[in-house]
Order: structure tokens, then C-alpha cells, then sequence
């Protein structure tokens, strides 16, 4: 890698590295399958035959079709009357699938990795790495050709393989430590860092191999290229906490689609590592918090008769959001200046019980008071009763705050289907790997809506949202946005994003209306994935 690469060119190739990480699983699965090699032969079949032929989990073999297209190596169509999704090859295809077997490594790299610590580098797996590290430097063997069309999906192969050796890398460096501020400015050996030098020596020469790091008698310091990775080390890790997930591809598309779903109560979460999922959200979430600021000190700036007696935190997690909430009040608003005349009501509420208890305890320490409750994001109801009857709070009176919840709610089948709805999302989405339509989807969400509309539609529901983007789009931007890792990772755990537009329209059908005063998305243009929105009851 060149290291006089520009911020924009280093972000692409960040980017291309979660592409990768997605694609590979996916594309290899199915090339093992023969289901490349049937597109090569046929150039066009609908999901649904694909599926009796394959005797595949359709819904779960439509979000793995649509990764591809995503990538640009398959065409998408959804036939709006009768919802029949057709995939055909595209220009790209011939020479991307013959490229896929190329994955194999990493592939199996990515199954043999469960058997090993999440957290710690083990030799086994150490020795592996390295192994594939020395395959990369010689560019797999790939003789790169003089069409620059040829070529480019050559590169886009190769960063994909680069993708999956360096992601999980940094992530396990970034959250071991490796990229404290000690080791950021200063040059250091391997055995500073690791207890077998020997084999942490070989990623960091390859790291090097890269340009991340410069080597002078055994001494490692960071690039400009390296520090922009290690100062993006969390932007890797939702994308990789999927892991677990992505490493059951062949069962999830031809076998059993509920495997990492049969848990006890008690047992954790098989589908995601969600310790490594909480710590990079935390480092990419900050800029989109800053949007929220301005709604709540806007909001408790205003007379005290025309603001919320408080502030209810839906997925609260440990709790850091409210109290980032709370200081906010307390030092930037009017309302921090007559909290003792008018005291500020917080209440954290989550599904998982050992977030509540991890946000009692923050919040002690912290030394803020706030009811910490359990309550489900789908029975609105039934928490306002509970609010109602153990602490005679009213919801309504209460702005309603959430992060990247509301698409990660648990599926119910509509109990109303709109007639003759016309959906239009390009999203594939699925439960338990049966295929959802996406007027369902809608369906389900304006339902959802519905639901939370008479207790928020006086001060508002604030939320930050996950989208996708269609695949066409992300296929012309590649390295432009990270979609087609948050349509895999989120497609195949049974979570449901669908674009900005849609998510406005089903709220305004619910009566629910985005104050244009305060939305935001990210990035600002079409290829937005994540909004900010406050939603309110009058337009």
C-alpha cells in the first residue's frame, strides 16, 4: 500500500475491507454450491427457483444474492405486483466468480478461528495467518491483466482476501490495547506487546508489507497510513462482531437457518460477539450524537411549560447514552438551572437484564437518579402502565430517545396488510431464514409505529437509524460506503433496515412526522445510511 495515499483513497480501502469481510463467506458458499457456475450457465433465474433447486433458505439465499449485487457481480430485480425477485449476471460476473475460489483461504480461516479465544492471539491460529499472509504477498498467484475492467475486479478480489486477514487483526489489537497512545507515538519491538514475539512479529511485517508501520533494526513505529487504521480500529468492529454469524454461511443458506437461535434464557448471544459489537459502536457513534445534542438542548430551552419532564432511553444498555444526556441538560440548557424547582425524570429501559444491571451501577457512580426498568421496544403499552403504576410517570410526558434500535425488533407477522401496498424497499430481509416480503416489512413497521405514536407524538421519538441503500447503488460507489456489510450482517441476523425514504413514509402513514429542523443523514447525499430524526405528531 502506498502510504501517500489521501485520507479519501485510505477510507476507500477501509470500506473495501468490510465489503470483504461480508463477500466472503457469501460468494464462497455459494461457489461451493455450484450456484456461480449455474448464473455462468443460465444468466438469469428468480430466487425462488434457485431455492427449490438448491433446497435453500430462501430468505436467507435472497440477502446473500444481494450482497453480490451489491459488489456489482449480479443484477437485482423485484417485480413489484407479484414480488418475485430476479438475479442476473452482469458484466462483472464471468470474471468475478472464477475469481471466488480464491477465497477459499480466509474462508476456512474464518471457521477455523471458532475454535480458538476471540479476545487473545493463539499460535494455531497465528501460524495460519501467517501462512495466508505470505499467499497475499504474491498476489494469490493472480496475473493481473492489461484491461483495466479486468483488472479492477482483480484488485477488488484481492482486497477482499486483504479485508479478512486485516479486520479481525486490528480489532483484536485495537481492544487489546495495540493502539495506545504509547505505541502510537513512540517505535517499539514485538515483545513489548506480545508474550510469543516471534509470531506477532509476522503481522507486523506484513502490516509493514502494507504500510503501516516502518521497520528499522527490529523497531516498529506507524506510518500516516498506520495511524489512520489504528485511530479507525472500531470502525471494523460491528462489521467483524458478526463473525460468528458469517462463519455458519453454509448452514444458514442450506441447512439449518435457526442454528445460532436455539439458546436457553440464560446462555449468550451466539450470533454476535456482542462485547466487541459495543466497543466499536461506541468509537463510530459519536458524530451522530452531536445531532442529538442540538434536539435536547433545543428542546429543554424552551419555556418550562413546553418542555418533557424527561428523557426515556429505550435500549439503554450501560447506560452511558442517558448520562451523556443528563450532562448535556445539566451544563447547556435552561432547564440544568432549575433542575432542584424541576427535576429531570430518566428512565433506562432494556429487554437484556444484565444491561440494566450494568446501568444501575453506572448511574450510582455517576451519581444520577433515574429508573432503570425492563421493558420490550415492541409493548410500548405495557411499559407505560408499568411507568404508570410503579412510579406514576406518564410516557407521554416523556421525549422518547433510542439508537439503532427500532430495526432490530423482535418480528411479528402484521396483523393488517395494507392492500395493494407497493413497497419500495430493494432490502432483502428474512426471519429464522424464511424470506420476508418487503411490503410486510413496511407493514410490520407502521404497525410498530403505531404502537409507540400516542405516547411520543407530544414531545417526540428521537432516533438514530440504520438504512441500506439499494444494490445497484452501492455497486456504482464501492469503497464509497459501507452498505453491503450492513445489509449482510444485519440481513442474516434477522434485523430489518430499509432506506431513509421509506422509513419516513411509513411514519408519516403512522401519523409520525420527521421535524425537518432537525434531520440529518449520514452521509449527507444518497447514499445515507444512518438518520437522525426527531418524529413528531404534526407535520
Amino acid at each position: 500500500m502506498n502510504t501517500s495515499k489521501t485520507k479519501s483513497e485510505l477510507r476507500a480501502v477501509l470500506f473495501q475491507h468490510l465489503d470483504g469481510i461480508t463477500t466472503v463467506p457469501v460468494a464462497y458458499s455459494l461457489y461451493k454450491k455450484g450456484i456461480l457456475d449455474y448464473f455462468l450457465e443460465i444468466k438469469e433465474t428468480t430466487l425462488s427457483e434457485l431455492t427449490q433447486k438448491y433446497n435453500a433458505n430462501e430468505g436467507y439465499l435472497n440477502v446473500a444474492l444481494r450482497v453480490l449485487a451489491s459488489q456489482g457481480w449480479l443484477i437485482q430485480t423485484i417485480n413489484e405486483v407479484s414480488n418475485e425477485v430476479t438475479f442476473s449476471v452482469s458484466e462483472k460476473s464471468e470474471i468475478a466468480f472464477e475469481l471466488v475460489k480464491n477465497y477459499e483461504d480466509v474462508f476456512n480461516l474464518m471457521q477455523f478461528s471458532e475454535k480458538f479465544h476471540p479476545r487473545k492471539f493463539e499460535i494455531e491460529p497465528f501460524e495460519l495467518l501467517n501462512s495466508y499472509f505470505r499467499k497475499y504477498k504474491n498476489q494469490y498467484d493472480i496475473v493481473f491483466s492489461e484491461d483495466e475492467k479486468v483488472k479492477e475486479i482483480q484488485q477488488q478480489i484481492l482486497i477482499h482476501i486483504e479485508g479478512n486477514l486485516v479486520g479481525p487483526t486490528i480489532v483484536m489489537l485495537g481492544m487489546s490495547g495495540m493502539f495506545h497512545k504509547y505505541f502510537m507515538e513512540t517505535s517499539f519491538r514485538p515483545e513489548e506487546f506480545h508474550k510469543n514475539p516471534e509470531c506477532f512479529k509476522e503481522i507486523l511485517d506484513f502490516l509493514t508489507y502494507l504500510g503501516w508501520f516502518t521497520k528499522k533494526n527490529e523497531n516498529y513505529q506507524f506510518t500516516e497510513t498506520g495511524l489512520f487504521f489504528a485511530k479507525r480500529a472500531t470502525a471494523y468492529g460491528v462489521t467483524v462482531s458478526y463473525i460468528p454469524t458469517l462463519r455458519k454461511m453454509d448452514e444458514l443458506l442450506f441447512g439449518n437457518p435457526s442454528i445460532l437461535r436455539n439458546i436457553g434464557e440464560h446462555e449468550t448471544e451466539l450470533h454476535v460477539d456482542r462485547e466487541m459489537n459495543v466497543w466499536g459502536s461506541g468509537g463510530a457513534h459519536s458524530e451522530y450524537f452531536k445531532i442529538v445534542d442540538e434536539v435536547i438542548i433545543s428542546l429543554f430551552n424552551r419555556p418550562i411549560a413546553e418542555q418533557p419532564k424527561g428523557i426515556l432511553d429505550m435500549g439503554c444498555g450501560n447506560g452511558a447514552f442517558i448520562q451523556h444526556i443528563f450532562e448535556v441538560i445539566e451544563r447547556q440548557t435552561l432547564r440544568g438551572k432549575m433542575l432542584d424547582d424541576y427535576p429531570l425524570f430518566l428512565v433506562g429501559v432494556d429487554y437484556n437484564e444484565a444491561a440494566l444491571k450494568v446501568t444501575r451501577a453506572n448511574l450510582i457512580k455517576a451519581d444520577i437518579w433515574a429508573k432503570v426498568i425492563w421493558g420490550d421496544i415492541g409493548r410500548p403499552d405495557v411499559l407505560a402502565q408499568t411507568l404508570k403504576d410503579d412510579y406514576a410517570i406518564d410516557l407521554k410526558e416523556l421525549l422518547n430517545v433510542r439508537t439503532f434500535l427500532d430495526h432490530n425488533r423482535i418480528w411479528e407477522n402484521p396483523k393488517t396488510k395494507t392492500p395493494n401496498r407497493i413497497s419500495q424497499s430493494s432490502g432483502a430481509f428474512a426471519h429464522r431464514g424464511n424470506r420476508i416480503l418487503n411490503a410486510d416489512v413496511e407493514d410490520n413497521l407502521l404497525e410498530h409505529l403505531q404502537k409507540w405514536k400516542p405516547f411520543v407524538e407530544k414531545f417526540g421519538l428521537l432516533i438514530i437509524e440504520l438504512h441500506t441503500i439499494s444494490p445497484d447503488l452501492t455497486a456504482k460507489n464501492l469503497g464509497r460506503t459501507a452498505a453491503t456489510a450492513y445489509d449482510a450482517t444485519h440481513g442474516f441476523s434477522d434485523q430489518y433496515i430499509v432506506e431513509i425514504e421509506v422509513l419516513h413514509k411509513v411514519a408519516a402513514e403512522a401519523g409520525l412526522f420527521s421535524d425537518n429542523d432537525f434531520f440529518t443523514k449520514f452521509p449527507n447525499s444518497d447514499l445515507a445510511t444512518v438518520s437522525v430524526n426527531l418524529f413528531k405528531g404534526k407535520p
